[in-house]
């Protein structure tokens, strides 16, 4: 198992036979006494490309997941408990970018064993399809199967460039927001409506499909460019609000803190690879989302 795994992680039979001291004819041998033991083909060889089957892919999902609770049940049962192995974590751009990414040399130094394969991407992923063991999203949750932690809450803010609001007026009620381009995203998200508060009130304003964009860093980049409002997180932009090349609107009616980011993972009967709940603590604790 442990050998069919790395053939798949490392695209072939002679990188993983380097990593065990073998033969890619020892390693191949290994595979096929593996797939005739199970009865099932778990590679398509060809010339050019190794690709795995329907069954190989599911076997490999499994398998990554029983190898480390094998060498977490070693580590426990000799008292060192030292989280390792690769752990795979889909992050949402703002929060990748500005947070999660500039600690990765901390997090290294703390759990050098741990392999970090990062993703930042504002899309949400299926944790089980894209086999990661971490996402960090952002808003409200979905009903799942998942098991969340908070790391916190980020204020958000509407803005534009000076030379926007040149171009086009200075918003300064909700009402004017009518008249300007608001950017909005080109793909579902949990909160796609711009909430404000008015004398008391909820209301909300849904972007216009004038410009929409796929992330929330292409927002922001559009935003400097002149090319309209937006509603990103605040520590986002500080430094462009800060340089003067963004301007904060209407933030009288801003509803505060309130857009929560968790990390959610998949739950496993109460056990958490130590992997995991190494880079859950970490986050909790060295993460600021103000």
């Amino acid at each position: 198992m442990e050998v069919f795994v790395r053939v798949v992680e490392r695209g072939g039979f002679s990188a993983a036979a380097k990593d065990f001291g073998m033969t890619p004819s020892a390693v191949s041998k290994l595979v096929g006494r593996l797939e005739g033991r199970l009865s099932a083909r778990l590679f398509s060889r060809s010339t050019r490309k190794l690709r795995l089957t329907e069954e190989g892919q599911r076997y490999y999902d499994r398998s990554v997941r029983i190898l480390a609770d094998i060498n977490e049940a070693d580590d426990e049962a000799s008292s060192v408990v030292r989280p390792k192995g690769k752990l795979r974590v889909s992050v949402n751009m703002p929060v990748g970018l500005h947070r999660i990414l500039p600690l990765v040399p901390e997090f290294q130094q703390q759990y050098p064993d741990v392999d970090l394969d990062i993703t930042v991407s504002d899309k949400v992923v299926d944790l089980y399809e894209e086999r990661a063991d971490i996402a960090i999203r952002s808003g409200p949750l979905q009903s799942s199967g998942l098991i969340a932690r908070k790391l916190g809450e980020c204020r958000m803010v509407i803005a534009a460039a000076p030379d926007y609001l040149m171009r086009y007026g200075v918003p300064n009620e909700i009402g004017d927001l009518t008249d300007h381009i608001l950017v909005g995203y080109n793909f579902p998200r949990a909160m796609s409506e711009w909430p404000f508060i008015v004398d008391g009130e909820r209301k909300s304003v849904m972007p216009g499909g004038k410009v929409c964009v796929g992330d929330a860093e292409s927002a922001r980049k559009v935003a400097l460019a002149g090319g309209g409002i937006v509603r990103l997180a605040e520590f986002h932009i500080r430094k462009d609000v800060e340089m003067g090349t963004l301007n904060v609107l209407l933030d009288q009616f801003n509803p505060g803190p309130g857009v929560e980011i968790h990390a959610v993972y998949i739950g496993q009967g109460g056990h958490m690879p130590a992997r995991v709940r190494a880079f859950l603590d970490f986050c909790i604790e060295r993460v600021d989302l103000t």
